[in-house]
Formats: structure tokens, C-alpha cells, sequence
């Protein structure tokens, strides 16, 4: 039996919660598109999203290490992924609509610049310099909405209106942190923003330790690794090799968590309030190992002197830019001084860390 995109949209309107967005109730894309008889619509939106370039680049883009700096350290590519997994597993729970918890997970990152956080302040004061700034959510918008040019009936990707709020409301203690909106993000839009917290304070622990920059000493003092160590003697009745040891806390710190943020946020339901999020008490345990994490790992002197070693070559080859617009991609296009400063700023925050690296040897260290 082959299922139909009604047959599929039938189902899940039976499945899902009353509250979770149903597939065939979307408010829709921008541009007309022809019904299709086989794919629901945030299906389609996570394959168009897995399909574009913009996706494919992430995996040569700085997560904290420098991509490349070794072969298990996480990249901005397979942090999407383990945000879009942590996502499915939630809405799951929840009984919400997992393939747009899934597109907006892939998608969250699209517009992140080289050399992470540290690129994209950046750029940001970069733009500032022209009364302008940078945000890479923003700029994730940007791209599935105008930059990606993979349809010949308009620019973009036409994502869903559902998965586009999601990106324009995606928010965490890193992201559009404090940040306002006159409508609560929908509930599998909330659950990716936790999904995020949740994969990169695990996975950051992880690269952390791997590196040598934190030790388990160190982390051994706080409740969630206390708590999760127990719950994994608790399973295993061996003696674990560092090697092993690590990856089993962290997977149980994660599932730990995730079972929390189930919980409280099915308390929640009802409530005219953010739902999605942990209780008082795994907030506190979280809040302070991610307090840890930026002052011991992200703040670190040798990763800083990578990140600095970054911003510094993205602000050079910005001013070269604007001095030789020639060398830009399309630069025939620009007809003012902002849209010159625009397509600068979209052109380096496409770029991967070693494209940058590239073009500053190439355009830069060439005249000294």
C-alpha cells in the first residue's frame, strides 16, 4: 500500500496532539506552488533544506573548534543534526509534528558565519560601521527566503510560513537571548529552541573533555553529571574505561534532560505561556554547567586565539571588499555603497573557515 499526501495528513491529524501544527492546516508558502500527491508540506521543507548549498557548507564551519582542527570534534553541521534528532525525539514524546521540529532544527543554523560566534560579532561590527547590523538568525532567514537560488519561479527555498516562524523565533541563551515577540513561537518551534540548549551543552562537555580543556574532576561537582553518573551505574554494573565512561554520562546528562523538559512542559500545556522548557530544578543544574562551559571551554586562551585569529581576517577582507567590490561574485548588481555592504556581509557569512583562510591568503597575506 502506497500512502498518499492525504492518506499521510489523515493519519497524522489523528496521531498528533490537539495543540501540535497539523501538515494539512499550514498557512502555506509565499509563491504558489502545484499540490503534490506524495509529500507532506514540512517534508518537503527539510529536503529542500538538506538539498541546498547553504546546508552542505555548515560541515566545513566552526562549532567551537575550528572545523578541521580534528576528525571527532563537532562542526556547525553534525550540531544541526544532533539538534534535529534531540527535536524528533521531543516532539515524539509530545505528540508534536516531528518533520517541522526537523526542518526548523536543520535550518537554525543555516545563516551562522565562519569561525561561529566569534565571526559573527564580527561581522556585526562590521555592519554596524553602516548602520546596519549582522544576525545569523536573521541571516538564516535570508537565505531560505532570497539567497538560495535553486527554483527558477522565485528565490529561496518557499519554505512553510510554520518553519520560517520558527527561524525568525528561534532563541536561547546564545541566540536573540531577552529577545520579545508579540506572538509565542508555535510549540515544535519552542521545542527546537531547548533541543539546541540541550545538544550543545552535551556535546560541548564532550569536545571539552576530548580536548583536555576540562577535565571530569572538574565536572564531577555539579548535579547533572552527579545525577547522571548514578543513573548510569545504575545500568551498568562494569568497570568503564575513560573512553567508554564519557559518552555514556553525557548520553545519560541528555536523556536526563530531555525527560525533564517532557514533563514540565506536559504540566505546562494550557498555560498562556512559553510551555516548552525544563523545571526550576534542571534549569538550575544546567544554568550553572553552562556557566562552567563559557568560562573554562568556550573563554578558553587557545581557542580564543583561533576565534580572534578569525574575526581579524573577516574584518580584513570586508575593507578589502569594499575596496576591490571586482573580486566579488556578481559585483556587476550592486548599484549603491549598502548594497555593496550587504553583498559583502552575505558573501563572508556563506563563506566555510577554510574558504575564508583561502581568499584572506589569496587577497590579503599575497601584499605583505
Amino acid at each position: 500500500m502506497i500512502l498518499s499526501k492525504d492518506n499521510l495528513e489523515k493519519r497524522e491529524a489523528q496521531m498528533l496532539a490537539p495543540y501540535a501544527v497539523k501538515s494539512g492546516k499550514s498557512k502555506g508558502r509565499k509563491f504558489f506552488e502545484k499540490e503534490e500527491k506524495s509529500r507532506m508540506c514540512f517534508q518537503k521543507d527539510k529536503e529542500r533544506i538538506i538539498h541546498c548549498k547553504a546546508f552542505r557548507r555548515l560541515d566545513k564551519k566552526t562549532q567551537v573548534f575550528i572545523a578541521g582542527s580534528g576528525d571527532h570534534y563537532r562542526t556547525r553541521l553534525t550540531h544541526t543534526l544532533e539538534v534535529a534528532q534531540i527535536s524528533r525525539d521531543i516532539a515524539r514524546r509530545l505528540g508534536l509534528n516531528e518533520d517541522l521540529c526537523e526542518a526548523i532544527a536543520l535550518a537554525h543554523d543555516l545563516g551562522h558565519p565562519p569561525f561561529g560566534h566569534g565571526g559573527e560579532n564580527a561581522l556585526n561590527e562590521m555592519m554596524k560601521k553602516y548602520k546596519m547590523h549582522f544576525e545569523h538568525n536573521e541571516q538564516s532567514r535570508l537565505i531560505v527566503e532570497k539567497l538560495e537560488k535553486s527554483y527558477p519561479q522565485f528565490d529561496g527555498l518557499n519554505l512553510s510560513a510554520e518553519t520560517i516562524d520558527g527561524l525568525v523565533k528561534h532563541q536561547t541563551a546564545f541566540d536573540q537571548a531577552g529577545k520579545k515577540f508579540e506572538i509565542f513561537p508555535h510549540l515544535e518551534a519552542q521545542v527546537v529552541n531547548i533541543a539546541d540548549e540541550i545538544a550543545y551543552t552535551n556535546h560541548d562537555i564532550d569536545d571539552g573533555l576530548r580536548s583536555g580543556f576540562i577535565t571530569i574532576s572538574e565536572l564531577e561537582k555539579f548535579g547533572l553529571w552527579k545525577l547522571a553518573y548514578k543513573e548510569v551505574a545504575k545500568k551498568h554494573d562494569i568497570k568503564f574505561s575513560k573512553e567508554a565512561l564519557i559518552p555514556r554520562i553525557v548520553s545519560s546528562m541528555m536523556s536526563l534532560m530531555i525527560t525533564d523538559l517532557c514533563l514540565q512542559t506536559d504540566k505546562n500545556i494550557g498555560k498562556k505561556k512559553m510551555l516548552v522548557h525544563f523545571s526550576p530544578a534542571m534549569k538550575l543544574k544546567t544554568k550553572e554547567v553552562r556557566k562552567f562551559l563559557y568560562k573554562n571551554f568556550y573563554m578558553n586562551p587557545k581557542i580564543m586565539k583561533f576565534i580572534s585569529r578569525g574575526e581579524k581576517m573577516i574584518k580584513k577582507l570586508f575593507d578589502f571588499y569594499l575596496k576591490h567590490p571586482a573580486h566579488l561574485p556578481k559585483h556587476g548588481h550592486l548599484s549603491t555603497n549598502k548594497d555593496l555592504v550587504i553583498a559583502i556581509k552575505d558573501y563572508i557569512a556563506g563563506m566555510t573557515d577554510s574558504f575564508l583562510i583561502q581568499k584572506y591568503e589569496k587577497f590579503i597575506m599575497k601584499k605583505k
